[in-house]
C-alpha cells in the first residue's frame, strides 16, 4: 500500500483536523518498543483523537496491534527516509480524526503487515479476532509476480467486492491512499501522474459515495496539483491575493449569527473556505471571482427543526436567492449527506451561499460511513458513533441506498455487474466509466419500488437494473404509463415498467450498446452478442442483425413444420424461426432457409425481399408447411395524419380485435404523417384481415399494410 514523500501543493489545512509532524512520530517510534504497561509515545496522537470520539474507547488492543506492526516493519524505511511505521500512523490517525471505531484503526495500523512484512493473516486471526482479519486481508494488494498487468484491478475488484460486505475495508484504503498522495512527491514524475490518474478516476468517487468528504475534498486538491500543475498554482495565486483583500463572507456570517441570536435558536456560525478544486470550478462557472466566492458560510443546530428555523429568518431577513435554495434533509443524497442550502444577498450586495445543518449532520457529512461508528452492531442495525437526540443515520429513500447505509445501493449494483467482467481490462475500463456518472437519478418500478441509475440512463439500463439476463427478451417500456422505445432517456421521478418478450430466445440488438450507459447493461449486452455471432438475416424488434427471430416457441401454436428439400420429410430436431422482416403467418406463401449450419430454420413470406436477396447470393431453400396451431405473430405497419390520441384510439382497436401488442414504434412526425409500426400476436390468424380493417376505420388511418422490412429495434 505504499508510496512515497512530500506533496506537491500544500495541503489544505481544516478545522478539527490539525496536520501531525510525523517526523516527530517517526523518531518516537525509532526509539522502539516501550513496556507494555502504558501507550507508545508514537500512539499518543492517535489516542487523543480516538477519545474525542470515542471517550470509553479500550486502547489496549491499539496498544498491542501497534507493538506488532513497529515491530515487523522494524528497519523498513519509506522513500522519504521515515521509518515505514509512520504510514499506517498517519493512515489510523487519519481515520480516528474522522471518528473511526476501535476496530479500524486496530486494522489500519496493521494493514500493510501481511501484504510487506512476515506477519501472516493466521497471526492477525489469531491476535486481534476475524473482523480484523478480515478488514486486513481486504486491502491487502494481489502480488504482481501472480496477476501481471492485472494486479491492479484484480486487487480493486477484491476490494470492493471485501467492502460489500463491510464498508470497512474501502475506508482504510481511502484513508492510505490520502496519505500516499499527501507524500507522493519523492516519486517519478510518470509514476506520480498514474498513481494521481487511479485516484481521480476510482478513489475520489468511491470517497463521494460512500460520503467521506474530508478525504475527497483533499484527494481533489492533490490531484489537481499533479495533472494540472499550472492551473493549480493559478488558482493558489488567486486564492492567496483573495486573503489580502475584503473579507465579505466574515461581515456576513457577524449578520448571520446576530439575526440568529435575536430569534433565539443556538447556533454556530463559521466560515468555511472552499478548497482549491472548488474555487478552479467556480472560477470556471463564473469567470471573475467575488470576494464571497472563496467560501460559504456554515450554520450549526441542534435539531433538524432548527436547521428550517434558520432558513426561515435568513430569508425573512435577508434577500434570498430562490434558485440557489435545495433542500437535502427532505430528500437526502444517496451518499447520507443532509443539509440546507440556499443563497442570501448580504448588506454591500454580495451574494454567500450558506449550508445549514445540524451537528450530528455535520459529522456525517465530513465522515460518511465512517461517522457510523461500528456500522456491524449486534442487532445488525447501522449506529453512529454520536447520536444525538434519537436520531439514527437510516431513513427513507432510494430502495437499499439509505435503509442500509453498509451496503448502499450503488454499490450493491457494481458488485452485480463485476461478476460478469471476466476479463480484468473490461472490468477495469467499466469500473471507472461506471464512477465517472457524477449523478444519480431515482426511477420508479410498477411494483413499488425504485432504481437508482446514472443521469443520461435508458429504458435499457432500467430493463437490465430490474431484471439482469431476463431483460435480453426486452421489447420496449413503458415510461409514466406511455409507449417508449428502449432508447428514451429517463428522468428522475420517472416511472418506468420494461416490457419482456414471452418469447425467451429473442435478444438485444447491437444498437441496444449505443443506449446503454450502466456496465451492467453493457456487459450483459456484450455477452449475449458475442454468445450469439451474426449468422443470417436480420429481424424484428429486440433481435440483433444476423439473428433470426423465433415469433412461437419450435412447435409451439402456429410454428410452421420444416422440411429438406431433398427428402420432402419433417426435420423435428430443427428449430423454427418466423422472420421479423416480413412476420408471416399462416395460409401465407412461406419458404425457409437453414442457418447456424442446419440447426434452425427461418421461415419467410415467398413475396419477402429477403428471399430474393439470399436466392441471389445462392443460399438454398426449404420447403416448409404450417403446422395445425393458428396462433401467429406479424407486423403491422399503420400510416396516417397526426392527431391527439391517435395511438390510444390504435391500441384501443388492436385491443378490440383479440390482439396482443408485443412491441410498437412511432416514429417522429414528417409533414404531419406518421408512421405506428406493431408487432402482434393474434390467436388465428383467420382474424388477421379484419384486424387490418378495424385499425384503418381508426380516424386519421389511411394505410395499413404488413410490414416488408426489418422492423427497428426498440
Amino acid at each position: 500500500m505504499s508510496a512515497e514523500a512530500t506533496s506537491p501543493g500544500a495541503p489544505i489545512r481544516r478545522r478539527g483536523r490539525p496536520r501531525i509532524d510525523l517526523r516527530r512520530i517517526g523518531r518516537a517510534a525509532l526509539l522502539g518498543p516501550v513496556s507494555r504497561d502504558r501507550l507508545p509515545d508514537a500512539l499518543a496522537h492517535v489516542a487523543e483523537a480516538h477519545r474525542a470520539h470515542h471517550p470509553d474507547a479500550d486502547l489496549a488492543v491499539l496498544q498491542r496491534a501497534y507493538l506488532l506492526a513497529e515491530s515487523s516493519h522494524r528497519g523498513q524505511m519509506r522513500k522519504s527516509g521515515e521509518p515505514y511505521i509512520t504510514h499506517p500512523l498517519a493512515v489510523t490517525l487519519i481515520l480516528a480524526q474522522l471518528g473511526a471505531e476501535t476496530t479500524t484503526l486496530t486494522a489500519s495500523l496493521l494493514h500493510d503487515t501481511v501484504e510487506d512484512t512476515e506477519v501472516t493473516l493466521d497471526q492477525v486471526r489469531e491476535q486481534f479476532g476475524e473482523e480484523v482479519c478480515y478488514l486486513v486481508d481486504g486491502v491487502t494488494k494481489l502480488e504482481k509476480v501472480d496477476y501481471g498487468a492485472a494486479a491492479e484491478p484484480e486487487t480493486f475488484r477484491k476490494m470492493l467486492v471485501a467492502t460489500g460486505d463491510d464498508v470497512r475495508v474501502m475506508s482504510i484504503k481511502l484513508a492510505d491512499r490520502l496519505h500516499n498522495m499527501r507524500t507522493l512527491g519523492v516519486m517519478r514524475p510518470e509514476k506520480q501522474a498514474r498513481i494521481a490518474n487511479v485516484t481521480r478516476d476510482v478513489l475520489i468517487p468511491l470517497a463521494e459515495r460512500l460520503g467521506v468528504q474530508a478525504l475527497k475534498t483533499e484527494l481533489e486538491d492533490l490531484v489537481f496539483a499533479i495533472l494540472h500543475p499550472e492551473e493549480y498554482a493559478r488558482t493558489s495565486a488567486v486564492i492567496a491575493a483573495a486573503a489580502d483583500g475584503p473579507d465579505p463572507l466574515t461581515a456576513i456570517a457577524g449578520n448571520v449569527a446576530s439575526v440568529l441570536r435575536e430569534a433565539g435558536i443556538p447556533s454556530e456560525v463559521l466560515v468555511r473556505p472552499r478548497h482549491f478544486v472548488s474555487v478552479h470550478r467556480v472560477r470556471i462557472k463564473r469567470g471573475e471571482l467575488r470576494g464571497s466566492d472563496f467560501g460559504r458560510v456554515l450554520v450549526l443546530v441542534g435539531e433538524d427543526a432548527d436547521c428550517y428555523a434558520v432558513l426561515g429568518e435568513l430569508h425573512t431577513c435577508f434577500t434570498p436567492v430562490i434558485s440557489e435554495f435545495k433542500d437535502f434533509i427532505a430528500a437526502p443524497k444517496f451518499n447520507l449527506y443532509e443539509s440546507l442550502h440556499t443563497a442570501v444577498v448580504g448588506p454591500d450586495g454580495e451574494v454567500a451561499e450558506v449550508l445549514i445543518r445540524t451537528h450530528r449532520m455535520h459529522k456525517v457529512a465530513e465522515a460518511g460511513v465512517i461517522a457510523l461508528g461500528n456500522p456491524y452492531a449486534a442487532d445488525g442495525t447501522a449506529q453512529t458513533a454520536e447520536p444525538a437526540d434519537g436520531e439514527g443515520t437510516d431513513g427513507e429513500g432510494t430502495e437499499g441506498e439509505r435503509a442500509d447505509p453498509t451496503r448502499p445501493g450503488w454499490l450493491s449494483r457494481l458488485l452485480q455487474w463485476q461478476q460478469s467482467a471476466s476479463d480484468p481490462d473490461t472490468f477495469w475500463t467499466s469500473l471507472r466509466a461506471d464512477l465517472a456518472q457524477d449523478r444519480e437519478i431515482t426511477v420508479f418500478r410498477t411494483d413499488g419500488g425504485t432504481l437508482g441509475l446514472p443521469a443520461g440512463a435508458s429504458c435499457v439500463d432500467a430493463a437490465y437494473a430490474q431484471h439482469a439476463d431476463a431483460a435480453h427478451t426486452c421489447i420496449g417500456a413503458r415510461v409514466n404509463g406511455r409507449l417508449a422505445t428502449l432508447s428514451t432517456v429517463l428522468k428522475d421521478g420517472d416511472t418506468v415498467q420494461p416490457l419482456l418478450a414471452e418469447d425467451a430466445a429473442s435478444g438485444p440488438s447491437p444498437d441496444w450498446l449505443d443506449h446503454a450507459r450502466t456496465p451492467a447493461a453493457r456487459i450483459a449486452i456484450t455477452g449475449w452478442l458475442e454468445a450469439h455471432p451474426q449468422a443470417a438475416d436480420s429481424g424484428q424488434p429486440g433481435v440483433p442483425a444476423g439473428r433470426e427471430p423465433q415469433s412461437a416457441p419450435p412447435f409451439g401454436p402456429g410454428a410452421p413444420r420444416a422440411r429438406t428439400a431433398s427428402a420432402v420429410v419433417e426435420q423435428p430436431d430443427a428449430a423454427v424461426r418466423l422472420a421479423g422482416c416480413c412476420t408471416p403467418v399462416p395460409s401465407d406463401e412461406v419458404t425457409g432457409f437453414t442457418v447456424r449450419g442446419g440447426a434452425a430454420v427461418t421461415v419467410h413470406r415467398l413475396r419477402c425481399p429477403a428471399v430474393a436477396r439470399m436466392e441471389a447470393v445462392g443460399r438454398a431453400q426449404v420447403a416448409v408447411s404450417w403446422g395445425d396451431e393458428q396462433a401467429c405473430r406479424v407486423t403491422l405497419v399503420a400510416e396516417s395524419f397526426g392527431r391527439p390520441r391517435l395511438l390510444a384510439d390504435l391500441t384501443e382497436a388492436i385491443a378490440g380485435a383479440d390482439a396482443a401488442v408485443i412491441s410498437a414504434t412511432v416514429e417522429p412526425p414528417s409533414e404531419q404523417r406518421v408512421r405506428h409500426t406493431y408487432t402482434l400476436r393474434l390467436p388465428d390468424a383467420a382474424g388477421l384481415p379484419a384486424l387490418m380493417r378495424a385499425m384503418r376505420e381508426v380516424p386519421g388511418v389511411y394505410d395499413v399494410s404488413r410490414a416488408q422490412h426489418p422492423a427497428g429495434a426498440l
